[in-house]
This record gives C-alpha cells, structure tokens and sequence, in this order.
C-alpha cells in the first residue's frame, strides 16, 4: 500500500497541490490525469523519491518493490540491453554483480566461499537462474528482437530504447509501477501487450497517459488533478469525463428533482457497470462501479476548448479529390507508390503507414507544400482545403507578434479584434493572454492556434497530421468531438486510438507496394487476420 498524507508541493507563489491525502491499494491501476503542468509527473516523481514535497509525507507498506519507468533514454547506454532489463530488480541484479566479483577474485578464501553460498542461496530463493530467459522473454514480448538482446543499448535507435527501459521497469513483478507516459513510441500491437499486461497485474500501478484508449483499457481508479486537489474516482476515464459531464449538467439544471437525478445517475452507473463486463478490468471495474456512493460524482472544474469545424463557407461538390500513380521515395527510400484513389464526399479517413516519413509526406503533397513526387492529384473545384501539419513550427519561428496579429494574418473577413479575441477565446486564451507571443508558446498553446486558424479557415476538406501532438486529454477530448461533429470530408493520421476508432468510417494504408483500402472501422481493420497477412505482403 502507499499511503499519501498532508502532501503539498510549491514553487514559490506557485502550488501545484496542498494537503492531499489519498491512499493506493494493490490490485488497482490509478490513471493520474490533469491539464497541462498540473503536476501529474511531478507527482510520480515524488512516489519514487526523485522530487522532495514541500510538506507531507509517502509511506509504504515494508518490503515492497518500486519500479518506475525512466525517462533518461542515455542513462544505461554503455550496458546490454539483456543487463539494462536485469537492473531493472536492483537488489536481484546487485547479487549477481556481487557473486560475479567474488568468483572472479583470484585469491579466493574460505569466507568468500561462505559469501558466496549465502548469495547463492537468496539468488534462487528470487529466480534469479530464470531471470536472463525472463528478461529475454520480456524484450520479444515488447519487439524487440533476439539478435538485439546482446547488442550495447546506445547501438538502438529511440523508439527500442523505449521499449528495453519499458521492460526494466516491468522486470521482475514490482509491487508497485510507476509509468509515465508507456505507450509513447510503441506500435499497437505491442500497447494491446501492454494492456494485457497490466489489466492481469496484482499490483499496485500508477500511470500517466494521454492515450485515452489504454486508459480506459487499464484503470480501475482515476487520480484528478484539478485545483490544486487530487481526487480518486471509482472506474476508468471515460467513466470520469461522461460522469463528470453528466454531473456538471444537472447542477446547471436547477428545475430537475433531485429525485429524478438521483435516478438518472443510477441509471449511468447501471449502464457503465454493464459495459464494463467488455473489459480487460472487467471483474474488479465492474464490482468497483456496483458499490460507488452517488456523491463521488462531481462536476470537473476542468475547462475545453471549443473546437468546433462545422461553419463551412462553401458546401463541397461530388468530386473532392482523385489520386492517379501517386509516388514518393526520399533518399532512395520508397514510401510509397502508385497510389490510384477516389475521396468520396463525406468520407473521414484514417491514413496510416508503419513508417510514420509516408503519412506525413503524403499530407505535405495534398496541401502543396512538396512538389517532388510522382504522379499526379487532382481537388475538385468546390473545394478549400484546410491542414493542420506534424510539425507547424514554421507558422511561429521568428514572429514577434502577438496572438491577435499572428490570427488576423489568416482572416479573409473580419478583421475586428474582438472578433478575432472570440477564436482565441475559444481555445481558452483569455484576458492578457491574447497578447502573449508567439515566440514563448509552449507545444500545446501553438496546436491550440492552429486549430483556431483551421477554424477561420471555413474550410469543407481537413487533413491532419498526428493533431493530438503536444494536447493535453481535455483539448484531445474536445478535438475528437469536433471532427466527430465536422460534416464535411477528412483525411487524418494519428495515434490516438480512441479517436482513430471514432472517428474514420475507411481506412487507407500506404505502403512501398501500394495502398490497402478498407471500408471499416479501425478496431475492424487492426483485428483482421486477413488484413494482417495482406500487410505482411505489402511491406515485404
């Protein structure tokens, strides 16, 4: 158990939280959610002993196990990959360097050998014969493969490096696991390991995330930070966000018996018990949500963005857009080739490639950024085309300006501040803050921008590229409403899997052989044995 008492952390006049007092019991995985610099990192940090509370104190029941994932992506570079894993349980690993030592000293005495029998003995009373195979076993499971085991970790590229210190931190069934950010860099595949994983873990877990998707897949708790205060809450994040919604509506709605929203709350709580029998945490979410008090449903203080896609300043035509032979290699690579296509009106499609390069030139080529390709596409004539880029830093580097002006550049209309203030107000830049530079936005605040941009834009046809990048869960939330609600034609590309699921009606992979094109869902698509061979083939 890890028991929270009288914790407060401050940076000056800053808090990020006062007096919290929470306790996390094992079995349970708690999703700690919260805006942007709220804390949800600093927080784990203090668990592990990395960052010192202003007040307060963590305690933990004796003898248990942390493992925390680490960020330090050049901290074991000089070691094995096999070895890095194996750290991973330290008192475990501290043995085995231990016993080696002494076995390797040539003047080697009775009390070395006494050592060394004592050492032998709590090595196998802690598996340690089996922990290079289980390491091993760990390291296939996440992709990577055996020809890599024993390679020095700084021989692998970053996105392997994410999943050998994924492995050190799950090595050896801690007690409890700290994850920041797990799935970053993995491919889906290796996520649904994950979840799988952790759904079965009996452990104590704590996970920050904004894959609402493995969220909902994993927790059984939420942890919301908001105000300064942590809460728990009973369920996973969608259960949190609808509840919290619900619970923000009927406040707003002063006429309703309270009767009638006692009643409606039972009714969502019923509701949600049922589904969750379709979970990897079925059983402990399912009799979690049967026992929860109706007064742990309270509205969220948490603020969204108004991302809102639908004021259209022309209805777009029959023909939107028709792809003949289109290629593209970059230094010698192809990405992909004799792309022959047809975009129907009202489509939303998922573009989605193994080598993320493809998807994103592929997008730079629809919006007339990239004139080096082959073959040729052609929009239709009733159509305005908006995009929102993977990297959008040109739209910012070296401007001085202020939100106002920097907006204003992309308004064909109305140019009148408070018409202008009203766009940025939307995507909750208010007071002051619309007077902040370019130059000193943070990742998030120019995505913002750009979606305030778009939105002038009145555009019928949206490309996006990874639009979730930098966004806090409240702006992926309110980006994933938008283009649910958006009624013209979309092509987008993006990791989050809950919005990719609810979000594309067809499904187009490119490839260096050509395009597989589905009519269907993306759990339908990634869940197709068929597909699956024909992928294989494609990218052979």
């Amino acid at each position: 158990m890890i028991t929270v008492s009288n914790l407060s952390l401050r940076y000056g006049k800053r808090t990020l939280f006062e007096e919290v007092n929470l306790k996390f019991t094992p079995g349970n995985c708690y999703g700690v959610i919260g805006a942007n610099g709220a804390g949800k990192s600093t927080f784990l940090k203090i668990l592990s002993g990395e960052v010192d509370p202003s007040t307060g104190s963590v305690s933990f029941t004796p003898g248990e196990r942390m493992a925390v994932l680490k960020q330090n992506h050049y901290e074991f570079d000089d070691y094995s990959v096999i070895e890095t894993v194996m750290m991973g349980h330290k008192e475990l690993y501290s043995i085995m360097k231990e016993k080696d030592a002494l076995y390797a000293k040539e003047d080697f005495t009775d009390k070395d050998g006494e050592r060394a029998g004592e050492l032998e003995n709590i090595f196998a009373e802690m598996d340690g014969w089996n922990a290079e195979s289980n390491a091993a076993t760990m390291l296939s499971n996440l992709g990577i493969s055996e020809d890599c085991h024993y390679k020095v970790l700084k021989e692998l590229d970053g996105n392997q490096k994410v999943r050998v210190l994924l492995a050190q931190a799950l090595f050896g069934n801690p007690d409890i696991l700290l994850l920041d950010e797990p799935t970053n860099d993995l491919d889906i595949n290796t996520i649904s390991w994950l979840e799988d994983f952790l759904a079965g873990y009996e452990a104590i877990v704590l996970v920050v995330s904004h894959d609402r998707h493995f969220l909902d897949a994993v927790c059984t708790h939420v942890v919301d930070i908001d105000f300064g205060k942590m809460t728990i809450y009973t369920g996973n994040y969608t259960f949190w966000y609808e509840s919290s919604q619900l619970a923000a509506r009927q406040r707003s709605d002063q006429n309703k018996k309270m009767e009638d929203k006692v009643k409606e709350l039972q009714e969502f709580i019923r509701r949600f018990s049922a589904n969750a029998s379709k979970s990897k945490q079925a059983t402990s979410r399912k009799k979690a949500l049967d026992k929860i008090n109706l007064e742990e449903i309270k509205p969220s203080n948490r603020k969204y963005p108004a991302i809102l896609f639908n004021n259209q300043g022309r209805e777009a035509g029959d023909q939107i857009l028709q792809l003949d032979k289109l290629s593209k290699s970059m230094n010698g690579e192809v990405l992909f080739s004799n792309i022959n296509l047809m975009i129907n009106k009202g489509d939303k499609i998922a573009v989605l490639s193994e080598n993320s390069l493809a998807t994103s030139a592929f997008y730079q080529i629809l919006s007339g950024h990239d004139t080096d390709f082959g073959g040729e596409f052609k929009w239709g004539v009733t159509i305005n085309v908006a995009d929102i880029p993977n990297d959008s830093s040109e739209y910012f580097e070296g401007k001085d300006e202020n939100l106002i002006d920097w907006l204003r550049e992309y308004s064909e209309g109305e140019k009148d501040e408070q018409f202008i203030r009203g766009f940025l107000g939307r995507m909750l830049f208010s007071g002051d803050e619309v007077l902040k530079k370019c130059s000193v936005l943070s990742g998030g605040e120019k995505m913002r921008c750009m979606f305030s941009r778009m939105m002038l834009q009145q555009a019928n046809v949206l490309l996006f590229d990874e639009p979730t990048n930098h966004l806090d869960l409240e702006s992926i939330t309110a980006l994933n409403n938008g283009m649910l609600d958006f009624r013209g034609t979309m092509l987008f590309t993006s990791r989050d899997h809950e919005l990719t699921q609810t979000v594309a009606n067809r499904i187009i992979e490119l490839t260096p052989k050509g395009i597989i094109d589905k009519l269907m869902t993306y759990d339908e698509y990634i869940s197709s044995e068929a597909i699956k061979e024909q992928r294989k083939a494609m990218y052979q």
